[in-house]
Formats: C-alpha cells, sequence, structure tokens
C-alpha cells in the first residue's frame, strides 16, 4: 500500500467528512480478487493526486460497520466523498481510468 489511509470508523469523521480535499475511499478485503486486481491503480491514483485528492482503504471485515453504513454489499466499491457529501460511486473491478473519472471534474 502507497500512501492511502487506513480508514476506521474512529478517523472517519476527522480522515473523510471533515477532509479539506476529497476523498476517494476503497472498500476492499484481503480475499477479494477483484479488490487485489484495481489495488495497484487505487495506489498509483494516490501517488498522481497526492496533495489534491485523498485516498482511503476501509476493510470491510474489520469495519463492518462502516461497510453497513455505506450500504456495502458488494466489494470493491469505491466512494467519492467531497466536503463531506457522497459525490460518485462504483462497484466491481474498473479499469484505471473509469476509477479517475469518479473524481476528475472535482479535483
Amino acid at each position: 500500500m502507497g500512501k492511502e489511509l487506513v480508514v476506521t470508523s474512529a478517523n472517519f469523521e476527522a480522515e473523510v467528512l471533515k477532509s479539506p480535499v476529497p476523498v476517494l475511499l476503497d472498500f476492499w478485503a484481503s480475499w477479494c480478487g477483484p479488490c487485489r486486481m484495481i489495488a495497484p491503480f487505487i495506489e498509483q491514483l494516490s501517488d498522481e493526486y497526492s496533495g489534491r485528492l485523498k485516498v482511503g482503504k476501509v476493510n470491510v471485515d474489520e469495519e463492518s460497520d462502516l461497510a453497513g453504513r455505506h450500504g456495502v454489499v458488494s466489494i470493491p466499491t469505491l466512494i467519492v466523498y467531497k466536503d463531506g457529501k457522497i459525490v460518485n460511486q462504483t462497484v466491481g473491478a474498473v479499469p484505471k481510468q473509469n476509477i479517475e473519472a469518479l473524481f476528475k471534474g472535482i479535483v
């Protein structure tokens, strides 16, 4: 994992809701094949948008309450927050350009 932040119930408000920059949240699990497929893309985007976008990872096995509050039933689920509100999301393994398109207009 690169500069991605581990997001938990304990730091969710501070790191996501009160973030001064948009946040891309990756809901994942270690046993999830599609999650592993997109992990390099998430890491690359974290590096490419450093300082303009915060990238967080939520392990659904460890943070099931956080996943539940977001209605996550399939992983990977990617959710973009801006100013404390959800502005975009997608489910499943998608190409890097599709992930980037989730936040491109707001970063």
